[in-house]
């Protein structure tokens, strides 16, 4: 009984999040609309924000207000098992969907992009990255800093070259739900806007806070490591916003919206959550957190070399990086660790 009571807990804080990030999201981009923020930015910055709130709440509630080493690892996982599960589950499946929707004549299965912006939000999560995977190799609390310093200087200026770009022809004119606060206003107010986005956040830490009080009490039940936990079944909850929105743009062949918020939400991964892990943390990994970075890492330079040596991204091609999520998944259910 005492398990059934914890998983009903684990889906309440899965509930709860996805509640409050469906309303943040909603809220800001309205905001965006507001203030006739391009549609590039509102996907890439402003929608991959938003969506990646949750994975980004529980860290700080499991680093900054836990307590002990499980409530630690928790938060780790949440850090390290987005950027994971973004670079080999989510791209792979919308390239598998690209390749479905082709098969049943909804569109052709290429992907339609501009790839200089595929190519600078990969080339920015790769550093970051690879600042991350340094950090854990030279265990110096002021050259942590430094990192974090420098990783938060890194999306200021992504934020700035996204939103000095410009809207390609044919990009713009997507459809926005209507504010859910006010459904019957076509032009909301700021007030109420903010009221939602507000109460959304709130949704996101409220649920943050449950997870972590259900993870550690799944894993200790259970005997399952908390890491292990968050690597894998956090991201999985908590991507859904970024997956049911890129699969819906992608449907509607608004693939630079598609690609773009998975991409965008990557970069942002490897650089807010990562700096409040190095500041919050020791940083010190195990193997199992590193080879889930490594793995990230592979994944994502596989999609850069396919696209600097060919220019697009042949589908069939991407998909492929799902084998690395697949086969690491079931090494660690072989292992138990």
């Amino acid at each position: 009984m005492t398990i059934l009571l914890y998983v009903g807990l684990f889906v309440a804080s899965v509930v709860v999040t996805l509640a409050g990030c469906h309303l943040f999201t909603n809220a800001i981009e309205w905001l965006g609309k507001r203030l006739n923020i391009s549609e590039g930015a509102v996907g890439s910055v402003f929608a991959a924000v938003g969506t990646t709130l949750p994975e980004t709440s529980i860290p700080i509630i499991a680093i900054f207000f836990g307590a002990g080493r499980e409530q630690m690892e928790v938060g780790l996982g949440a850090i390290l098992g987005a950027p994971f599960m973004l670079s080999t589950l989510v791209l792979p499946i919308l390239a598998l969907l690209l390749l479905l929707y082709a098969k049943l004549g909804k569109r052709t299965a290429t992907f339609k992009l501009n790839y200089g912006e595929v190519r600078v939000d990969i080339s920015f999560f790769l550093i970051s990255y690879a600042l991350a995977l340094t950090c854990a190799v030279i265990p110096s609390k002021l050259f942590h800093v430094a990192v974090a310093a420098v990783l938060l200087g890194m999306y200021v200026y992504y934020m700035k070259l996204k939103f000095s770009a410009e809207d390609e022809e044919g990009e713009g004119g997507g459809e926005l739900e209507p504010l859910l606060f006010a459904r019957r206003s076509s032009r909301p107010s700021y007030l109420v806007i903010g009221a939602q986005g507000i109460v959304g956040l709130l949704g996101l830490v409220g649920g943050a806070h449950l997870f972590v009080t259900a993870a550690n009490s799944i894993s200790a039940e259970m005997q399952v490591s908390p890491l292990i936990l968050a690597l894998l079944i956090a991201p999985l909850a908590t991507e859904l916003p970024e997956m049911s929105n890129s699969f819906l743009w992608l449907y509607r062949k608004k693939d630079r919206l598609a690609v773009g918020n998975v991409t965008g939400a990557m970069v942002f991964q490897g650089s807010i959550p990562v700096s409040v892990g190095l500041l919050g943390t020791e940083w010190t990994l195990g193997p199992t957190a590193l080879a889930t970075m490594v793995l990230a890492v592979l994944a994502m330079s596989l999609s850069l070399l396919q696209a600097v040596w060919s220019g697009h991204w042949r589908p069939w091609l991407l998909s492929g990086s799902a084998l690395l999520y697949l086969g690491y998944t079931l090494f660690l259910y072989a292992h138990g660790s």
